[in-house]
């Protein structure tokens, strides 16, 4: 990263939060020689300290959560960090690398399989708003096996919604902003519908699975940013769109109405430093949440109380994303500031 670029993001440092203090740490790690990365999770771990200390007295594996195990090491040299997680039926999860700008299968014994490699933005994508490189992000799959996922480049041609059948190749179906940073992704089968987070214009788009021109679902203030990244994570639950807001530590609930549209925002949980994706229990609204910066996974309750109930002692680096299949609960950490085993943790649900 050029130099003004990085003396920009280390001034984001000092006025951020701690949580989005750790992800531009990280952000620039990524864009860093290898020397820089220790200073970079120096800085980062500085930054966390009051989240680590709160943090140390929980138990490595806390009720609901129990055998906790690491199921897939991935290779940080090669840009293996796992920002999003799809799982299928048969066992397999499909991960999207943000750094190495691909889309893998990782098998139910740990095997990986690097399905698509998305082309590299001209520029390179130093202007990629908020961090500066190209990366891949969220990730979901159709019934049929088909695979949605976004590309934040920075650039017209590339930034969007893109769509992998299986057996074919990567082709982007809808543009979004070259402006903005597509981040989470969400689909209702039901409508054939893509809902996307923007973390940088701080919108949920709306695009119809067969593509075409997106539209701006939500605007609302509780999505926008305040110095790093605002709307992130993105589930469709129970009638209604989730989201949550990484600078501000928040989860959203915005109803979609009969004709569609969003209804009023209501904010659910707060106090939830370094906020990524998130997942649900069950047909409920506990969810299980990827706080990021702290190397941590919550517990939200329905009433928005929540507690720690994996560490970095269960083997998390700098948690990304969670998905549940019956009772097996799937974590992603891209030790982005770490610079230390990324890795697929899978946990036990207990009901």
């Amino acid at each position: 990263m050029p130099e003004t670029s990085e003396g920009t993001m280390f001034k984001k440092l000092s006025r951020s939060a701690a949580s989005a203090a750790v992800l531009v740490a990280a952000a620039t790690a990524a864009l860093a020689p290898t020397s820089a990365l220790a200073s970079a999770s120096a800085s980062a771990s500085a930054s966390a300290s009051a989240s680590a200390s709160a943090s140390a007295s929980a138990s490595a594996e806390s009720a609901p959560l129990s055998r906790a195990r690491i199921a897939a090491h991935f290779e940080l040299p090669k840009g293996q960090t796992p920002e999003n997680l799809a799982l299928a039926p048969g066992g397999a999860a499909y991960v999207t690398f943000a750094k190495a700008r691909q889309i893998a299968e990782v098998s139910p014994n740990g095997t990986i399989r690097i399905l698509a490699t998305l082309p590299k933005p001209a520029d390179g994508g130093i202007h990629t708003p908020a961090l500066g490189f190209p990366l891949t992000v969220g990730i979901v799959r159709a019934h049929d096996g088909t695979l949605y996922f976004l590309y934040a480049t920075g650039t017209p041609d590339l930034t969007g919604v893109w769509r992998l059948r299986p057996g074919g190749q990567p082709q982007r179906i809808a543009a979004l902003p070259a402006a903005g940073l597509p981040n989470g992704l969400a689909l209702d089968p039901r409508t054939r519908t893509l809902y996307v987070t923007d973390s940088v214009l701080g919108t949920i788009w709306r695009v119809p699975t067969t593509g075409g021109t997106p539209s701006a679902w939500s605007t609302a203030p509780e999505l926008a940013p305040t110095g790093f990244l605002g709307a992130n994570g993105l589930k469709i639950h129970n009638g209604a769109v989730w989201a949550t807001n990484l600078d501000k530590g928040t989860v959203l609930r915005i109803p979609v109405l009969p004709d569609g549209s969003a209804g009023r925002v209501r904010t659910k949980a707060t106090g939830l430093p370094g906020i990524d994706d998130f997942a649900f229990t069950g047909r409920g609204d506990q969810l299980l949440a990827a706080l990021n910066g702290p190397g941590q996974v919550a517990l939200v309750q329905p009433d928005g109380s929540h507690s720690t109930v994996l560490t970095r002692a269960d083997g998390l680096q700098n948690p990304t994303a969670i998905a549940l299949r019956g009772k097996s609960v799937y974590v992603t950490s891209a030790a982005y500031v770490t610079a230390q085993d990324p890795n697929l943790l899978r946990a036990h649900l207990n009901r």
